[in-house]
């Protein structure tokens, strides 16, 4: 009877730590919206397009063919719409809250991944770095297979599939992206997409502390996407299911865990250290700079499903 009672509070201790790792987990170890992506902790906006709500307090940075009186003077020019589109709703009802959160990451990211990316990039030559992206995207193939699947992409489908077979072989693991060679690009899909196939409104705009930008629609499709990745039930399983073997057992959570830390942990600064200079100037040629990131997310969501 001692001996039960000493061992009690030593297996709580194990629960509430594997419980602990596995919502860590979850919130670290999702799918990246694009091959090169940006990171979730930097703005989303690029400086090629210019988002509503930029600065042009020099008249001399107008475009000296385009008179001044043609700007709109009320509503500022959208540059993802098409003619005969109206505008993205911006349904934004926790502001207060989500700016708190965007600043949050937004000073994380200046003085933690930035200056991390930045030994990372003068260490790693950007070859290498490229190759450790096109890794991690072949890693997630089962996610964007599955949902051009579910959405009647059956081309597309096919398409990941051999890019698949093509990179893991041919490639060295998805190290070398071999299959651009043969034409074999096709547009990325994910769990908030297909529920926006389907009729699922985005819902709230929500900023996630460490995660950035989501609508509610698309942060469940993003654990959506965790939960379509084989890697993390049949390798380095987050959740244990007991009739479903895994390459490390259940009973070496530690181990996993701290492989999928280390995996994530990689891949985020290693995404940054590739846009290291895609931020460069935002900041200071913004107005407001939520707000810009806010819509361009948007925007571009909204795009991907139409597409």
């Amino acid at each position: 009877m001692k001996t039960t009672a000493m061992c009690r509070p030593a297996c709580c201790t194990r629960r509430e730590y594997g419980l602990v790792l596995g919502v860590l987990l979850i919130l670290l170890s999702g799918c990246a919206a694009q091959k090169v992506s940006t990171n979730s902790l930097a703005p989303t906006i690029e400086q090629s397009t210019r988002p509503v709500l930029l600065a042009d307090a020099n008249p001399k940075a107008l475009p000296s063919e385009a008179p001044v009186h043609d700007a709109p003077s009320e509503e500022p020019l959208d540059p993802f719409s098409k003619p005969g589109e109206e505008g993205i709703e911006e349904y934004d009802p926790w502001e207060p809250l989500n700016t708190k959160f965007f600043e949050f990451n937004r000073q994380l990211d200046r003085w933690v991944l930035k200056p991390v990316a930045k030994g990372y990039n003068f260490i790693v030559p950007n070859v290498v770095q490229v190759g450790v992206s096109n890794f991690f995207y072949n890693v997630r193939v089962t996610p964007r297979f599955m949902n051009n699947l579910f959405q009647g992409k059956f081309k597309g489908a096919g398409i990941e599939a051999g890019r698949f077979l093509i990179n893991t072989t041919a490639g060295v693991g998805g190290f070398f992206d071999v299959a651009q060679h043969f034409q074999l690009t096709t547009p990325e899909e994910d769990t908030g997409q297909t529920l926006g196939f389907y009729g699922v409104k985005p819902g709230p705009y929500i900023m996630v502390p460490l995660l950035g930008p989501y609508s509610a629609r698309d942060l469940v499709g993003y654990v959506g996407d965790i939960a379509l990745n084989p890697v993390y039930w049949l390798m380095f399983p987050i959740i244990e299911i007991d009739a479903i073997p895994s390459v490390v057992p259940h009973a070496n959570r530690t181990t996993s865990s701290l492989i999928l830390l280390t995996a994530r942990g990689t891949e985020i600064v290693n995404d940054r250290s590739l846009n290291l200079e895609k931020f460069q100037g935002v900041e200071e040629s913004t107005l407001d700079l939520y707000a810009a990131v806010r819509n361009a997310y948007l925007q571009k969501r909204a795009k991907a499903i139409r597409e």
